[in-house]
């Protein structure tokens, strides 16, 4: 199991960031999918994941509304459509992979399959 992130930057306060990440040994459906940031001096935190019993999502508060998870079965992917960013999303987001039991996917301790991190700044 191989997870790489990429697609951060430097971005100005309401601008946009698409982050990608690229999944591969195991098929999209084998395991839900989660985007994960941590920010200095923070805890980890989910951002936003996707089951994959039946792709529902899940986003924490302070995303919704603005950003969008999304998967292509094609390509084996997972992205992270970021709008309207804020000088608070800034953080170096990372995918992570693995079985969730239940509902709730936003917890990080229950993902054992992580990728590297992309660092994403929200500043003018």
């Amino acid at each position: 199991v191989q997870l790489q992130a990429s697609g951060g930057g430097l971005v100005q306060p309401g601008g946009s960031l698409r982050l990608s990440c690229k999944a591969s040994g195991f098929p999209l459906d084998h395991y839900t999918i989660g985007w994960f940031r941590q920010a200095p001096g923070k805890a980890r935190e989910g951002v936003s994941c996707v089951l994959n019993t039946d792709d529902s999502t899940s986003y924490t508060d302070s995303v919704k509304g603005r950003f969008t998870i999304s998967k292509d079965y094609a390509l084996n992917m997972v992205y992270l459509q970021m709008n309207n960013l804020k000088p608070e999303d800034t953080a170096v987001y990372y995918c992570a992979a693995d079985t969730i039991y239940g509902t709730y996917c936003l917890e990080p301790s229950e993902y054992d399959y992580w990728g590297q991190g992309t660092q994403v700044t929200v500043s003018s």
